[in-house]
């Protein structure tokens, strides 16, 4: 567990201070899940220590609870007489090819479509295997690929050492931090109970890494808005992350919502982003427009598969991921069956989350005390390599959830009331507690308040 919170501290340059973990247990899996989740948040935790030391002078102490770090991991959410939407869209899911396995993701209405143009049109899954059977998985991930869509198939750990993207992602640190080249001047509004009072976070994230990532900001304070495309949906995660937030569409093909857009930059303390690495570049919003327009901006991003290599700009998420870099095809091994058998909860994703709102508040705390801006680039790919390489934890399953596990509000979201677990991150005079409930993608107006 040490050897995991050490590496991230490394990364994030935090000191080198052991952190409780209560409780016991682990999610059953091949890989050291449990430790992943409290170590990320941990080190999210200590982020803000560190920036509540410099600010205040004092430094609160923290504590991680294994359970439920575990638990969040999966979902925080508990409905009062409604349900959240399945995750899945029907035909996303592991199939078996002619020469092995293959994951096709198609929760996103044009990634079915990229999948079905080179498939032919499925009703469901069944049609498909018997379409996904007849292609050599190579082959097949490269088409559907092509075609605009998303889809890995499934490589060991070690012929993922061997390709040419991971050795890329090998090679690339956890965390790629570099400086901005412009100041500003910003004092700090916080408190110790609202560390992020008075930050700005425009949030252009999707699903869950960069999601995860502007819900922890907006539970220490931070005005979080987040912008997507006019039609963009994900409602089997909205409810889960979007906690705390504001959130409104923008076109960002358009003339006038462009003009919108770059109002909110420009006020702008912390941007999030979770585009391809060549996006925000091929809308115009590339590195020097974003600093031009925004002097002292905070920018954190992440993408799936790294930063350098031949796959840098490709799509992905944190299943497909799982199929690439070998968690698949370790945890088939591990359960003795023969499909692919991925982690037990998307751990890259929230890990991934978690390491970003710390590499922000680092950036802040460093801003505050310099001026300067300063950049920080994440990989589902390369938080892979940090889990992969830490090996498997104890076998001891987790107490199973009870009702003391969740808080006592109950929270007034879009969809009808719902309980919220209690936090697994305690830190020493400042709550982690969301002034806003969970609401719809586009309820709000693309404005600061």
């Amino acid at each position: 567990m040490t050897d995991l919170l050490t590496s991230i501290q490394a990364a994030l340059s935090l000191p080198h201070t052991p952190i409780p973990f209560t409780s016991s247990g682990a999610l059953p899996s091949a890989f050291a899940v449990t430790d992943l989740a409290c170590a990320s948040i941990a080190a999210a935790g200590q982020a803000v220590s560190e920036l509540l030391n410099r600010q205040s002078g004092r430094l609160p102490s923290l504590e991680v609870d294994r359970r439920l770090a575990s638990f969040w991991f999966a979902t925080s959410i508990r409905p009062i007489g409604w349900s959240v939407p399945p995750l899945w869209d029907p035909v996303a899911g592991d199939y078996a090819t002619k020469d092995g396995w293959i994951r096709l993701h198609t929760n996103a209405p044009h990634h079915r479509a990229a999948a079905e143009s080179v498939l032919g049109v499925c009703a469901d899954r069944a049609a498909m295997a018997s379409k996904v059977a007849q292609w050599a998985k190579s082959d097949l991930e490269q088409a559907v690929v092509a075609a605009g869509g998303c889809a890995a198939e499934m490589r060991s750990w070690k012929q993922w050492q061997a390709h040419p993207q991971g050795r890329a992602v090998n090679a690339e640190a956890l965390i790629q931090f570099s400086a901005g080249g412009s100041q500003a001047v910003k004092p700090w509004q916080g408190s110790v109970a609202q560390p992020l009072a008075g930050i700005r976070v425009l949030d252009l994230t999707r699903v869950l890494a960069g999601p995860i990532a502007s819900r922890f900001l907006a539970g220490l304070g931070a005005d979080v808005l987040r912008i997507d495309p006019p039609t963009w949906n994900e409602p089997g995660v909205v409810p889960e992350v979007t906690l705390g937030k504001r959130c409104a569409r923008l076109d960002l093909h358009g003339k006038t919502d462009r003009a919108v857009f770059e109002n909110l930059l420009k006020d702008a303390d912390i941007l999030l982003h979770g585009y391809r690495a060549d996006a925000l570049e091929r809308l115009g919003y590339g590195v020097a427009v974003r600093e031009k327009l925004a002097p002292g901006l905070i920018d954190v991003c992440l993408n799936a598969y790294g930063w350098s290599g031949p796959w840098q700009n490709r799509r992905g998420f944190d299943s497909l991921v799982q199929m690439s870099s070998g968690i698949a095809e370790a945890g088939m091994q591990w359960k003795k069956v023969d499909k692919p058998t991925p982690l037990p909860v998307q751990a890259l994703d929230h890990a991934t989350g978690y390491l970003m709102a710390a590499s922000a508040i680092k950036l802040l705390a460093e801003r505050l005390s310099n001026g300067g801006g300063g950049t920080a680039r994440l990989s589902l790919a390369r938080t892979a390599k940090l889990l992969i390489e830490q090996g498997p934890e104890t076998n001891e399953p987790l107490r199973a959830e009870d009702d003391n596990d969740q808080g006592m509000l109950v929270e007034q979201t879009s969809w009808g009331p719902a309980h919220r677990l209690q936090v697994p991150l305690k830190i020493t005079g400042t709550p982690l507690q969301w002034a806003l409930p969970a609401g719809e993608l586009g309820s709000h107006r693309a404005q600061w308040w």
